[in-house]
């Protein structure tokens, strides 16, 4: 691979992310710190790109940033056993599980509450939004943060 210096905006469009997101992961040290132009340029090279396609893979399998940053310390010790590695892909195996039973539930409930309005009729006769309002008496469930992937 050839060496090559990017400027920010260059390595945001190259790795498909955005200018903030990259500043993010360096304030989170997720990145290094890039070296500086004479101009104060942030300049990026191959590392940076490496790394950041690795930590976009991560997130796009839904990776909290303490699971990718473990990761990546694995990662930067190449000699070191694999061990750890497979126990933070087994910890998220189980959160994502836990999540999808949370996703389960929450489909039920939303098809419960689909099942109170089966034809058009006006919104104040709408037993949608009659149960939203009134609720059965019970506390509404917990099902986890909806957030995607802030977990």
């Amino acid at each position: 691979m050839t060496s090559q210096t990017l400027k920010i905006g260059e390595l945001a469009s190259q790795t498909g992310s955005s200018v903030e997101t990259i500043r993010y992961y360096e304030q989170q040290q997720l990145l290094p710190p890039p070296s500086r132009s004479a101009a104060n340029y942030r300049l990026y090279n191959d590392t940076h790109v490496r790394r950041l396609q690795f930590i976009r893979h991560c997130r796009s399998l839904d990776m909290a940033l303490d699971e990718i940053r473990t990761l990546l310390t694995f990662r930067d010790q190449p000699d070191a056993d694999c061990a750890g590695v497979n126990a933070v892909l087994d910890h998220h195996i189980d959160h994502v599980a836990h999540r999808i039973k949370e996703l389960k539930g929450l489909q039920q409930q939303l098809l419960e509450l689909r099942s109170r309005c089966g034809r058009v009729q006006s919104t104040d006769a709408c037993g949608i939004l009659q149960e939203l309002e009134n609720g059965d008496g019970t506390e509404p469930r917990n099902l986890g943060s909806h957030s995607g992937g802030c977990h």
